[in-house]
């Protein structure tokens, strides 16, 4: 339907809109942020409302802080509220129910009168002379309404009924908490020709869903996972990477605040609503690396998994704080071309710590697991004797890892290959197997009820 909605704007004098603004914009991890505003306002002496306008949309309005940072002892807030009802063409129709309307079809005919109904399929009016007409909203091309009505704004707006001392122009700080704002950390890692290193460079993407632009902001983004006293929430996308040394270029700062990790911005920046913006965190850094085949039949069935590990330390060519985000793994053909090798989430991880982004599973190597045995020892007492075959049909030689778990009270009483006990529900075993061939690992585990 095209039609055109004309109201006389309402003036109100004082209102703090976010022109010439400072704002701080802090993001969290969980689709949260913090937004520090200062203002230039407009006090009125004695008691007057003031509005203060383009608040995000998302807002927490039990999270707002309010203070006047000239003269605050001579302002008092009194009260504050939080108006949302904004204008739309149904709305503004609710609220003229009863009211005169002045309306033009698409062939030209006037109906002039109150409005007694109106819904999505056509208004009701009565007419002077006590007629009804019955207008199709989808003939409509001009609807003329004499005034906003009452209540109705145009943009979330908070309104502080304050009390001053003094007037004239006055410096004020706002803060509050708004959803629908979220971070998240993308790495990028590249893996060397001989599969022992990676290249690795990452990226904050920035989805911007509050309602509200953020102009030439001092942004900050915190990594950690902070608590919130409120229902469980789809978890945010993301996190943020960044390192103590990072480039001049990427302008990224980070250091500890709290038990947390924050970065800033060296620069300003918009973040406007409803976009995705995506910013540098530093330069590649060349990092140590080990690919690693692991076996869990149990788990797993034939497949082995395929890992890359590794240390998140200066010596290994990291040793930032790495908050939590995706990793996406290419690697060169020999044309030259890049290829996905596989993706994964890594956790916030604390300098020196491991990795172990995991890829997707060999197709060339295959496992097959058998139990062989069970023999009753005693009352309380059973073995069990296990058969796990390992097939390479690669080239090249493979090393696999082999994990089993067990319950209660277990030990290995007898085993092929060296075993080593990784914790009380844990066992593993590295068994090389030469290209194109098959090796056989045997095991026979004691439990004790």
């Amino acid at each position: 339907m095209r039609r055109r909605l004309a109201a006389i704007a309402v003036l109100v004098l004082g209102v703090a809109s976010r022109a010439h603004a400072d704002v701080q914009l802090t993001i969290y991890n969980d689709n949260l942020a913090l937004v520090k505003e200062t203002r230039l306002l407009t006090l009125q002496k004695g008691t007057f409302d003031l509005p203060f306008t383009d608040v995000a949309a998302a807002i927490d309005p039990t999270s707002v802080t309010f203070a006047v940072l000239d003269n605050p002892g001579a302002v008092t807030l009194l009260e504050q509220n939080y108006r949302f009802d904004l204008v739309s063409s149904d709305k503004l129709l609710e609220k003229y129910i009863d009211r005169a309307v002045r309306v033009i079809t698409k062939q030209d005919k006037v109906h002039e009168g109150t409005l007694l109904a109106a819904d999505g399929a056509a208004l009701t009016l009565k007419q002077p002379d006590g007629a009804l007409s019955i207008v199709n909203r989808a003939e409509i091309a001009d609807l003329s309404l004499t005034s906003l009505p009452e209540g109705l704004i145009t943009r979330p707006t908070l309104v502080w009924k304050l009390r001053s001392d003094v007037a004239g122009p006055a410096r004020s700080e706002v803060r509050y908490l708004t959803g629908k704002i979220n971070w998240q950390a993308q790495y990028i890692a590249t893996v060397n020709a001989a599969e022992d290193g990676l290249d690795l460079s990452g990226w904050v993407s920035i989805d911007n869903r509050s309602g509200a632009t953020y102009t030439d902001a001092t942004l900050k983004l915190m990594a950690g996972d902070v608590h919130r006293v409120e229902p469980p929430r789809p978890k945010g996308m993301g996190m943020d990477i960044a390192m103590a040394r990072m480039s001049a270029e990427a302008g990224f700062e980070e250091k500890s605040f709290f038990e947390y990790h924050l970065y800033t911005l060296s620069r300003p920046a918009t973040v406007r609503d409803n976009e995705i913006k995506q910013l540098a965190l530093f330069d590649p850094a060349h990092v140590k690396a080990e690919k690693i085949y692991t076996y869990d039949g149990a788990r797993d069935g034939a497949k082995v998994r395929v890992t890359m590990e590794f240390t998140n330390s200066q010596a290994a060519g990291l040793g930032m704080p790495l908050p939590a985000g995706t990793i996406r793994v290419m690697k060169a053909d020999t044309d030259g071309s890049w290829e996905f090798v596989g993706e994964d989430r890594i956790d916030h991880t604390p300098k020196d710590e491991k990795l172990r982004p995991f890829l997707g599973y060999a197709f060339d190597i295959v496992g097959e697991r058998t139990q062989m045995d069970r023999q009753q020892i005693s009352p309380r007492v059973y073995d069990e004797r296990f058969e796990i075959k390992l097939r390479n049909h690669k080239t090249a030689a493979v090393t696999i890892v082999v994990v089993e778990h067990f319950w209660g009270d277990w030990s290995i009483s007898e085993s092929s290959h060296t075993a080593t006990k990784k914790d009380a529900r844990t066992a593993e075993w590295r068994i090389p197997v030469a290209p194109d061939a098959e090796s056989v690992l045997t095991f026979t585990v004691r439990h004790r009820n």
